[in-house]
């Protein structure tokens, strides 16, 4: 066992083969260490979060290397039959590439025994080892751009069902009816670590197979994808309004309270501060980006601090229905209230009449609030956020919370897993909870609470600067040099417009593995918000909220922890300085 630094508060441990990496998961699931978070397994690593105001990583590292390394028993773990229709596109190709027949290949894939080792890569996609040796084959040389839902593929030892549609290099040798993913579920992924999977063949399958709604490719600059979530409240023409007193939980026109989105802008989503216990399913717990900015926010409309918000990256328009009380933090920009229906000469398009009040001129006049302390909006107020010319993305409370369902104990919107609710866009109700402890959803604006930790709004990063950022060099800093090491932190890195929520995607000179490592693949592992991955062209890639739970490449070091929202609120065109913590080549 080998315990690695993978950042101030996760540890991987490197074990000898799989059947360690579970028993070691099913170790901590069973008897629990204080302070530990959910395990994630890889293919020979089990990344292992702490905090470390509960548990030291020394300590913690100690306590792990005197757990057993045998697999016991374990009541969670299940059989899962799994029926297959053998008719993949590469059957034939992988009996060949083995020496056997279809006919061979099949009854070698069903007759044998296959285990849950590990799920990344998508939600409820399970990495399955056999008890058969000889059931290994490669990748395909060149990777499908579509992958049909209920696909059963093999890639090296391992075999794999493909919950939704997506793009992948597995070879497909047939389908499969069962609905490996489900967020309905009160247990979503049909299979997981530790599960026991006996797949078996079949003439025909009962129904085609289902797939979990895909995210489409998500460009940089574009909303996320959607999801399996209903959308929020679609919006009904108001141009013109009655006038009749309203109904309970409605607005003088009869519709249902809460925030009308008027536009998305370039992307808002809802999120909180993400979904955490999944990380088993290969759930990452996703979130808010600049979580101390949601947590002001909500503070300062007397909310929970962990209630659900909108994140704006610029352009976002809202309309109240009903009287609300908002408030902006982070990446906030230029922000104008125009008053609704009763505010003389204001339109219902939000330009101004003739007689429109102007600021100075009447309490129900253009207003510019500023960010950080609650505001309220009357029934048909409309709020406007400019892009900010620093940061990247403005947290946008209302008091009560945005109350759309939630899925997997959040309601955040994951780009890449495609959970929680659509990207917001125009014609979008969203419904406001109940107010905490008994505030009136129009009290007046509490006192602005104290300032949260974290960088102020003219000191969050703007293209052309220069932004540091502390890191923790590992896990697999030792398959670089020195010299690789002093490169990564002496140069400015540009942030590129190819980043989203997943990851900032970083250009400067590239970074080289040592040359015992060059053709080195590693398996699949867990890997922290803030990892920076090094791919084959030598370029970082430092993963957000929305990043896979395990990876392929190998993590030179990561992003502290407390640095994370600032990585964040990193526009395209911003330079990044990386410092490091550590000493390299440490362990705890």
């Amino acid at each position: 066992m080998r315990v690695l630094t993978a950042r101030d508060d996760a540890l991987l441990v490197e074990l000898d083969d799989l059947d360690q990496a579970v028993a070691l998961y099913e170790s901590l699931l069973a008897d629990p260490v204080r302070g530990v978070g959910t395990p994630v397994p890889g293919a020979r690593t089990l990344l292992v979060p702490f905090r470390p105001s509960a548990v030291s990583a020394r300590d913690l590292a100690a306590e792990l290397r005197a757990r057993p390394l045998e697999r016991g028993a374990r009541t969670t773990a299940r059989t899962v039959e799994v029926p297959v229709l053998y008719d993949g596109a590469d059957l034939t190709e992988v009996a060949a590439l083995l020496g056997w027949s279809t006919d061979e290949l099949v009854r070698r894939h069903t007759g044998a025994t296959w285990t849950v080792g590990f799920v990344g890569f998508a939600p409820g996609f399970a990495y399955l080892t056999s008890d058969d040796p000889e059931l290994v084959v490669p990748r395909r040389s060149s990777p499908r751009t579509r992958v049909p839902a209920g696909s059963v593929a093999l890639a090296g030892p391992y075999s794999g069902v493909y919950p939704r549609e997506s793009p992948g290099g597995w070879q497909l040798l047939g389908r499969t009816d069962a609905p490996v993913w489900d967020v309905t579920r009160e247990r979503p992924a049909l299979l997981l670590p530790g599960d026991t999977v006996r797949f078996t063949s079949t003439a025909a399958l009962s129904r085609a197979p289902v797939s979990a709604p895909p995210p489409a490719a998500v460009p940089p600059t574009s909303p996320a994808p959607p999801s399996p979530t209903p959308p929020p409240t679609a919006g009904v023409d108001h141009s013109s309004c009655c006038h009749d007193d309203p109904v309970p939980g409605s607005n003088r026109c009869g519709q249902q309270l809460g925030l009308e989105v008027v536009s998305g802008g370039a992307q808002a989503l809802v999120q909180d501060l993400g979904r955490g216990g999944a990380e088993g399913a290969g759930v990452s717990a996703s979130g808010a980006l600049d979580r101390p900015s949601l947590r002001a926010a909500n503070r300062a409309v007397g909310n929970p601090t962990d209630a659900a918000v909108i994140e704006s990256v610029g352009g976002l328009r809202l309309r109240a229905r009903g009287p609300q009380v908002l408030a902006v933090t982070g990446a906030a920009g230029d922000l104008v209230v125009r008053p609704g229906g009763d505010g003389p000469g204001a339109r219902r398009d939000g330009t101004d009449g003739p007689g429109a009040r102007r600021p100075g001129n009447g309490a129900h006049g253009v207003r510019r609030p500023r960010p950080g302390e609650p505001f309220a909006l009357d029934d048909g107020d409309e709020l406007r956020l400019a892009a900010p010319a620093r940061g990247v993305r403005a947290y946008v409370a209302v008091r009560g919370g945005i109350d759309v369902p939630p899925v997997l104990g959040s309601r955040a919107t994951d780009v890449l897993a495609g959970l929680g609710p659509d990207p917001l866009g125009s014609g979008d109700v969203l419904p406001v909870g109940a107010p905490d402890r008994g505030l009136p959803a129009a009290a007046p604006p509490p006192p602005a609470p104290a300032p949260a930790p974290g960088p102020t709004p003219d000191e969050l990063p703007a293209p052309g600067e220069t932004t540091e950022l502390t890191i923790v060099l590992g896990p697999r800093d030792d398959w670089f040099d020195t010299a690789t090491i002093d490169l990564l932190t002496g140069q400015d890195w540009l942030v590129t417009p190819r980043s989203n929520r997943i990851g900032l995607r970083l250009d400067g000179e590239a970074l080289t593995r040592l040359p015992e490592r060059r053709d080195t693949e590693l398996p699949s592992e867990g890997c922290v918000t803030g990892a920076i991955q090094v791919p084959p062209d030598g370029l970082p890639v430092l993963f957000l909220a929305d990043h896979p739970l395990t990876g392929g490449y190998p993590v030179i070091a990561a992003v502290a922890a407390d640095q994370v929202p600032l990585a964040g609120q990193l526009p395209a065109g911003a330079r990044v300085r990386l410092t490091i913590r550590n000493t390299p080549g440490g362990t705890p």
